[in-house]
């Protein structure tokens, strides 16, 4: 966040007052345990609001982050979107899209420094939410004040540690609804990261749907098995498809998937490449087979359900659709907090990472 103008000083939050919903009770007059719960989760709010910053390029660091405006949170657990914070550690985000790029409460600008991240499960530290467990698009730091209105209660049935999963959810939704596929559709999702893996979750429900995950990694068979797909290695799958869903960020995957789709079918590119170039394979039979290729970004609903579908309702129900316990072969790690100034490299540059979480 950039200003922390409406932010309570370390004493005030800690001592409490009418500004944070307390009651004007005198020093010395008795507290109701509610109060004393309340003033003890301000207290550990204010121990410190440590966040983690990419310094410069490969470099990561844990130091203070602005507090913010709003409600008191302290974190629970976040989760690492691989693919985007990489490309933001390693300063690959295009000069162009750095307004678009921007998180929704990151502080600092691109490239660096700059705190970034948007899968943060927290318990709220005062007001009627108090102890709530809540979903916000914040990056990783141990406290922050948000708006009541950027935090997604968690829903009964989902863990807290698996809601870290919501932003991937949230994007893997998206891409179903750009994609078109519908029930009995031959469906081929290029790229088994956390991304590609959702869209082939939800996918595989779709009533009659044959549904094939492709990846380089021959264990992710394991992962596809446990979330209700096929599995098979680039050039080991079934072609005709009637939509193919390309996640994998490489040219090979995207010529790979072209590969897959038949006539007249749908070839979904919901990949971010950041300041890369890619070839991508037009010649051949691309149009004579009339494919069509289609751009996918979370930024934006549907246009055919943007009249109906809020940000909001789009994230509430990726975060009902985490109630699947099979939903945590997706976790591939977790780290202390403490530890991720310098675990945070390591995590983003290890092609095994799905999800990695952080325990604060």
């Amino acid at each position: 966040m950039k200003s922390n103008a409406n932010s309570l000083p370390a004493g005030q939050a800690a001592m409490g007052g009418d500004s944070l919903g307390l009651a004007p009770e005198g020093r010395d007059a008795p507290r109701s345990a509610d109060h004393l719960r309340q003033e003890a989760r301000l207290e550990r709010f204010a121990e410190d609001r440590l966040a983690l910053w990419c310094e410069g390029a490969g470099r990561a660091a844990l130091r203070p982050g602005a507090e913010g405006a709003g409600v008191a949170c302290r974190a629970l657990f976040s989760g690492i979107s691989r693919g985007t914070e990489r490309l933001v550690f390693e300063g690959r985000v295009p000069e162009a899209e750095w307004a678009r790029m921007r998180a929704p409460f990151q502080e600092g600008d691109f490239p660096h420094p700059v705190k970034y991240g948007y899968a943060m499960v927290a318990e709220v530290a005062e007001g009627p939410m108090a102890g709530q467990a809540v979903f916000a698009l914040h990056p990783h730091q141990r406290g922050f004040r948000l708006p009541e209105a950027a935090l997604v209660p968690v829903p009964e049935g989902v863990p807290p540690a698996r809601a870290v999963l919501a932003a991937n959810m949230e994007t893997a939704l998206n891409v179903i609804w750009d994609s078109g596929a519908g029930p009995g559709d031959r469906i081929a999702v290029v790229g088994a990261g956390v991304v590609g893996a959702l869209v082939g979750y939800l996918a595989a429900r779709l009533p009659g749907a044959e549904v094939v995950l492709l990846d380089r990694l021959p264990g992710r068979a394991a992962l596809a098995d446990r979330l209700g797909c096929g599995f098979a290695l680039p050039g080991a799958a079934a072609g005709g498809c009637d939509v193919v869903i390309h996640t994998s960020a490489s040219a090979a995957g995207l010529e790979t998937a072209i590969g897959l789709a038949g006539p007249e079918a749908a070839v979904v590119e919901a990949s971010w490449y950041g300041a890369g170039t890619v070839p991508v394979a037009l010649g051949g039979a691309f149009h004579s087979r009339r494919l069509r290729l289609i751009g996918s970004q979370v930024g934006q609903v549907p246009p055919a359900r943007a009249p109906r579908w809020t940000y909001r309702r789009r994230l509430e129900k990726a975060l009902e659709l985490l109630r699947d316990g099979a939903l945590e072969a997706l976790i591939s790690g977790e780290t202390p907090f403490a530890e991720m100034g310098t675990a945070y490299g390591p995590v983003l540059t290890d092609p095994e990472t799905l999800c990695h979480r952080i325990r604060y």
